[in-house]
């Protein structure tokens, strides 16, 4: 039969809690229970590990490391391997001045070169031919140079005649720049030592 009021429950309460000090035997059973109790409940809970020390377990077993560790084992090691290629095959750095030609006094050759190069390259009709004009200016102008001129109309060119005399701008032993005034244009052409002689390399206009 349920009990219903509290003063019924109460002494049922103090029959309980009375039991284990009635006597010895009572007590060291109530003892018993309870270790037993306690044990069984410790075997069926988990057993939680704490985080911090969880993944520190998984780094030990597993060899992992922490990405920033690997970065910067990586980056030592590339380091150390241009070190090594630097010090075992490549070639040293050499720094090789610039060495500038000496001036020099224009060569009277090679201004006559430049003086028949402009007469021929600014004399010119409607009636003259582009290879005619090439043909003249071949024997002062270098085959590269010629190349270029190829592409040129003569009746495009600004003068025709040279107006004046010749100044040089530079000069060394191998190459000049010499200023040719003309009924156009003044030119500023560049006439370079080769195996036959002094030939014109190009020109281009000062006004």
């Amino acid at each position: 039969m349920p009990i219903r009021t509290h003063r019924g429950r109460a002494a049922v309460y103090r029959r309980l809690w009375g039991w284990p000090l009635r006597s010895p035997k009572h007590l060291i059973l109530a003892l018993v229970l309870l270790v037993a109790l306690v044990s069984t409940v410790g075997l069926l809970l988990p057993e939680v590990t704490p985080a911090g020390s969880a993944a520190r377990t998984d780094r030990e077993s597993t060899g992992y490391a922490p990405e920033s560790e690997e970065r910067d084992s990586v980056a030592g090691g590339g380091q150390d391997t241009r070190e090594r290629d630097e010090l075992d095959g490549a070639p040293p750095t050499i720094s090789v001045p610039t060495v500038t030609p000496e001036s020099a006094p224009p060569t009277p050759a090679g201004m006559d070169v430049v003086r028949s190069w402009v007469s021929n390259w600014s004399r010119h009709s409607p009636d003259t031919t582009r290879q005619r004009w090439l043909d003249r200016l071949r024997p002062y102008t270098t085959p590269e140079f010629m190349g270029v001129l190829e592409s040129v109309e003569p009746a495009n060119v600004p003068a025709t005649e040279l107006t004046g005399e010749l100044s040089a701008e530079s000069s060394t032993e191998s190459s000049m720049r010499v200023l040719a005034p003309t009924d156009g244009p003044t030119l500023r052409v560049h006439v370079v030592r080769t195996e036959q002689g002094w030939r014109v390399a190009g020109y281009d206009r000062v006004d």
